[in-house]
């Protein structure tokens, strides 16, 4: 598999039409219990809520649905204009989460879902989006940082897989590098005869632990108070599917 220095901002070329193509219906249950389980941690919000890294708009919805009123951003035009499809309501900005286009303090909630934190190459930049998470956050506000289970991810690594996706061939290729604290995935998408060009597209994310997670948001004043392995609210375990945090600005 190529390695991952190569695409070290694969997530500006990735989320665009072949990802919606590779990914038409992500789970709706799933944005529903995940926001059900931000508002049983941090009450009904009565103030603004940042969806951020809001992709397609599939929590935005779900907030709407339950009368809080949330601003979502997204890098990915792409996804935007499909949020944008689903519900011409929304609110939505494009923008890096390393640079908020919002003021100091604006939102009661910043809510992260879906593992869209551990992108960037430095992790530096990691930590940049957990300071501006701050920053726009007032003072108690809360927080909610979605991420994967990375011990989980280490040991179930499935090398390669492919199948059939409207008569395209999918391949999908897997590979940790930096000793094992990155998961780096190679996508091809063939096209529907052998004279079509392949695409391909990268994923790189960075494989925090539990605790490692837990300093760097209290280094950038967010405090995690709770933790979760689902979205069902079941506590975190070596098995979860999921690590994700739940506390306030400090």
């Amino acid at each position: 598999m190529t390695s991952s220095q190569e695409a070290p901002e694969w997530y500006r070329d990735w989320f665009g039409e072949e990802y919606l193509a590779l990914y038409p219906h992500r789970d709706e249950e799933e944005a529903r219990d995940g926001v059900e389980l931000l508002i049983r941690s941090c009450g009904q919000p009565s103030g603004l809520v940042l969806d951020l890294a809001s992709g397609a708009g599939r929590h935005m919805l779900e907030f709407q649905r339950r009368g809080v009123k949330a601003f979502g951003l997204d890098l990915s035009k792409t996804l935007l204009v499909q949020a944008h499809r689903s519900a011409p309501e929304l609110l939505l900005a494009e923008g890096d989460m390393r640079h908020l286009p919002f003021a100091d303090g604006v939102f009661q909630v910043v809510a992260n879902f879906f593992t869209s934190f551990g992108y960037f190459a430095d992790p530096e930049d990691d930590e940049k989006v957990l300071s501006e998470i701050r920053r726009v956050l007032r003072a108690g506000g809360c927080f909610l940082l979605d991420f994967l289970n990375a011990e989980r991810v280490r040991t179930g690594l499935v090398d390669r897989d492919e199948r059939l996706l409207n008569g395209r061939l999918v391949v999908q290729e897997r590979r940790l590098e930096e000793d094992g604290r990155i998961v780096v995935k190679k996508i091809q998408l063939h096209g529907a005869d052998e004279n079509d060009p392949v695409s391909t597209f990268h994923e790189r994310v960075r494989l925090y632990s539990p605790d490692e997670l837990q300093v760097i948001l209290r280094r950038s004043g967010l405090e995690p108070e709770l933790t979760f392995g689902d979205y069902s609210g079941g506590p975190a375990c070596s098995d979860c599917p999921r690590y994700i945090l739940v506390g306030h600005a400090v």
